[in-house]
């Protein structure tokens, strides 16, 4: 460990003009392996997930490629092996979680939007166990836009106007319902309920006037308290249908927070500074401002005004003794005075100008007090890799130097100004864009084509020196013409490892800085990074040796672990554990426990399906133990922080590709191709459930002679008396159950999908019980051969933990079902090169054409096949992917299909 330091200072430290070498025995050694120390111990992840489409429906499907780096190098991570993917909605509740094997970096899988989910604003949540460690600011998290106008028919649109009494803010919306083609449903009965950050606010009824307008006023008494929240509201279409629908209040006012950013950290008096400036409104946007900057005695000092996203800068020199206010100008004419942060006495200013190609430069200021206290040290580090750091003295007002930015990757540059006595007193973030290290270039075959016709595309991946590369990238194809959308809204491989991942807080149109980069551009980057804070580590924490607390570790595969202990509490050594998996992926494991009680299965492999029952006996084999699986805890789900990228109006604003795909529908109906399972015609309840949950039932859930539920067996004491009045045909004989077709034989006892020993129903308790299924026919019984002789009592218990279902019935055993891999599903291309594939069928692809794995050889070239569909248009070809030393690619084409 020694010599990396001796690395770090004498090959990293180096001068840069007028600043000079830094000898090895300096304080700084120390600071730097405190960095190294942090580099080396908590090691940092990134997710990027490229998804196949902007925006989605209900019925489509979700394709995606996840790509999991180091934060260091954006090099594919070796660190952890599983990854989790959940799909969340409006209510942070989890609809659909993936476990997903990562290999070398890479996985990739699929979510099924189901007529089950309505529409709104979902959110896109990727993240392995290692990263929970480093909080969830960390993790990939997008918000995906889902429409349906499939389900109802009804399209809601509102709009919102403010007004404040006091502290009393006043919402005005105004809520518009529609059907598809824009025909207003009037004169119609609506129900709403307002909530606002979960609590109840107001309720009421009203009527649709003849535009199919609605005018909901509400009072938001507590703002400082409640910021945000939803209207529900159900429109009664006629006497047996009535249609929900939900519309996000983002705010309850239109205030707008303008915060002032002095560049390094401060203003000094005396001192000319940079201070930029960001204008937020209460719903989370940018809105653009301008304004004034006077002085004590309302002198006009400087002008400003924003450039992009309410962001801007302006310069000030300011006076000792004097003060400073922002009259600031709003879009509707409205203005408001803000004071400027006060300027020290003393201080450090830190000045960077990016403007220049090649270099950087660098000024550091000081205060007079300040000038030969000693010398300053700048240290500059990308990622927790320190790549420049350099000392000085101040012994005039100020330094300046360049460096140049060949030093650093592409990507944010953080600069640290340390006081001789190494505090840190100045920090600014700038970000690096240097030449592109993977030049990736994707072409067709031919300028146009045809309907149904195979286009061949070719990937060419060299680097900077025109040497081919070898690299893995996803593509995904949409017809543009129905799919329509601004890259600069996009997320992508680009703006998510380069910028968002490494950002506090909320970036509004994150690619809008990577789409046709300029000058222009890169300035108002600048801005960006002026106002918006690093969060990797602070130096506060890291000087005082405060590091993350290790409570996740890295998963390097399945596992299932426990503790065998005594009735007592006591751990049972040299126990043996045995581990059966009888549904799904078949396993036969045993081991045995250590001085501790405690077991493990590791590096097992098994999917979501897989059931699992552990047996456990103590040294002389003895059932008489209790089984602790360990479980850990799943992962809260907290409020996004791209909460403003929420879409109040999701049907309106997705309205052309929602008429596209109910286009769609009507013309799979005309050819019989329609899928009664993915969309339903007509809904009245928003989110349906099945008959009966957790069921293990191999003829489907509640396919059975009969179905009791939970609800019956409240008043029982044992299993076996509600039973015996409970089941029609079913006799209880010494605590075992007996179908009346076949009384000699007792009915097989399945307890969520493992068979049992008839005589361990007593066993059960009723309060665990969500359902019972009775298989006494043979219409019911015969997928379950031999064993369904006698009949088939089927127990689903109750299941509230996500991760697992643990339950255990009698001594010595225990069962449950772990969350297994999914495994993705293939996406599905006609081909129209064989004869017998119809080109008389409709080909209604949303998603033209999705790979996840298209990897180069060694000559960095890759081909890949697909025809276009039955529908014209031009077509979008989006292309991510990377390499194996971090560099990171991305590339849009289009072509014509007539």
């Amino acid at each position: 460990m020694k010599s990396r330091y001796f690395l770090f200072c004498c090959v990293l430290i180096c001068s840069a003009y007028g600043f000079s070498f830094i000898r090895d025995d300096d304080p700084l050694k120390n600071l730097l392996s405190k960095l190294e120390k942090f580099k080396d111990e908590y090691p940092q992840e990134k997710v990027h997930i490229h998804t196949d489409k902007p925006y989605y429906s209900v019925g489509d499907s979700i394709w995606f490629k996840a790509y999991i780096v180091n934060a260091e190098q954006n090099e594919l991570s070796n660190l952890s092996k599983i990854l989790y993917v959940e799909l969340i909605n409006e209510k942070d509740s989890i609809k659909a979680s993936l476990r997903l094997p990562v290999i070398a970096g890479l996985a990739w899988g699929d979510f099924t939007l189901t007529d089950s989910l309505t529409e709104g604003n979902y959110r896109l949540r990727a993240y392995t166990n290692w990263m929970r460690n480093f909080g969830e600011e960390y993790y990939f998290d997008k918000v995906i836009k889902i429409g349906s106008s499939f389900a109802n028919k009804v399209i809601g649109n509102v709009s919102y106007s403010f007004t404040k009494v006091g502290t009393k803010e006043n919402v005005s919306a105004v809520i518009v319902y529609s059907d598809i083609d824009g025909e207003p449903f009037a004169n119609k009965e609506v129900s709403y309920n307002i909530e606002l950050d979960s609590r109840n606010v107001a309720k009421g009824k009203g009527l649709t006037d003849a535009q199919g307008r609605l005018v909901i006023n509400f009072v938001n008494s507590q703002p400082f308290i409640l910021k945000s929240g939803k209207i529900s509201t159900t429109l009664k279409l006629d006497e047996k249908t009535v249609v929900s629908k939900v519309f996000p209040v983002k705010a309850t006012s239109a205030d707008v927070d303008v915060q002032f950013f002095p560049e390094g950290g401060q203003m000094v008096s005396g001192l000319r500074s940079k201070i930029a400036f960001k204008a937020v409104g209460a719903d989370g946007r940018s809105t653009e401002i301008s304004g004034r900057i006077v002085d004590k005695d309302n002198k006009p000092v400087t002008e400003f005004k924003s450039e992009h996203a309410g962001m801007g800068f302006f310069s000030l020199l300011p006076e000792q003794g004097n003060t400073y206010t922002a009259i600031v100008k709003f879009t509707d004419g409205s203005e408001k005075q803000l004071q400027l942060p006060s300027a020290s006495a003393s201080g450090y200013v830190l000045a960077v100008g990016n403007n220049h190609a090649d270099n950087i430069l660098v000024r550091i200021s000081a205060s007079p007090d300040l000038l030969e206290k000693g010398p300053l040290t700048l240290v500059a580090q990308s990622n927790g890799v320190v790549k420049f750091a350099a000392r000085n003295s101040i012994n005039k007002g100020a330094i300046s130097a360049y460096i140049p930015k060949k030093r650093f990757p592409t990507g944010i540059l953080q600069l640290t100004l340390f006081s001789p006595s190494y505090e840190p007193v100045a920090e600014r973030l700038v970000f690096i864009r240097n030449e592109e290290t993977l030049k990736l270039n994707i072409s067709t075959d031919k300028p146009s084509y045809t309907k149904r016709q195979k286009v061949n595309m070719t990937v060419n991946v060299v680097d900077t020196a025109g040497k081919p590369v070898v690299g893995n990238f996803s593509v995904a194809v949409t017809n543009e013409s129905k799919i329509p959308f601004n890259d600069e809204a996009e997320t992508t491989i680009l703006s998510n490892l380069l910028l968002s991942s490494d950002l506090k807080g909320y970036i509004e149109n994150p690619n809008y800085y990577f789409t046709e980069a300029n000058d222009e551009k890169n300035g108002q980057l600048d801005n960006l990074l002026l106002t918006q804070g690093w969060r990797r580590f602070t130096w506060k924490s890291l000087m005082a040796n405060s590091f993350p607390n290790l409570a996740f570790k890295p998963e390097q595969g399945l596992s299932i672990s426990g503790r065998v202990k005594t009735f007592g509490g006591k751990p049972v050594v040299g126990g043996k554990v045995t581990l059966l998996a009888s549904r799904g992926s078949m396993m036969l494991l045993d081991t045995v426990t250590d001085a501790e009680g405690r077991f493990a299965f590791d590096n097992l492999s098994f999917t979501d399906s897989t059931r699992v029952v552990i047996q456990a006996r103590n040294a002389k084999d003895k059932k008489n133990v209790d089984i602790e699986i360990d479980r850990v805890p799943p992962q809260l789900v907290t409020r996004s922080k791209n909460y403003p990228d929420i879409e109040v109006n999701i049907n309106s604003t997705l309205l052309s590709y929602l008429k596209s795909r109910n286009q769609d529908i009507a013309e799979l109906k005309k050819h019989g191709m329609f899928r009664r399972n993915i969309m339903l015609e007509e809904v009245k309840i928003v989110e349906r459930r099945p008959e009966v949950r957790n069921s293990s039932n191999l003829n489907g859930a509640g396919h059975a002679d009969q179905v009791i539920k939970a609800d019956r067996l409240q008043n029982c004491t044992s299993l076996e008396q509600c039973l015996q009045g409970l089941a029609a045909g079913v006799i209880i004989q010494g605590g075992i159950a007996y179908s009346t077709r076949s009384m000699n034989t007792p009915m097989q006892l399945i307890v969520d999908g493992m068979p049992m020993e008839p005589d361990l129903l007593s066993m059960i308790n009723p309060n665990d019980v969500e359902s019972i299924e009775v298989l006494r026919t043979i219409g019911n019984t015969a997928i379950y051969g031999m064993r369904g002789g006698g009949g088939v009592l089927i127990i689903n218990t109750k299941r509230g933990d996500p991760n697992y279902s643990i339950r255990s019935y009698v001594p010595g055993i225990t069962t449950y079902s772990p969350q297994g891999y999914y495994i993705a599903r293939q996406f599905y291309m006609p081909n129209y090169d064989k004869p017998e594939t119809s080109k008389e069928l409709p080909d209604l692809r949303n998603t033209v054409f999705w790979t996840p794995n298209i990897l180069t050889d060694s000559t960095g070239k890759a081909s890949f096949q697909f025809f276009t569909t039955g529908e014209g248009g031009t077509y979008k070809v989006v292309t991510e992917g990377l390499d194996g030393k971090g560099g990171i690619a991305r590339q849009v084409v289009r072509f014509v299909v007539k």
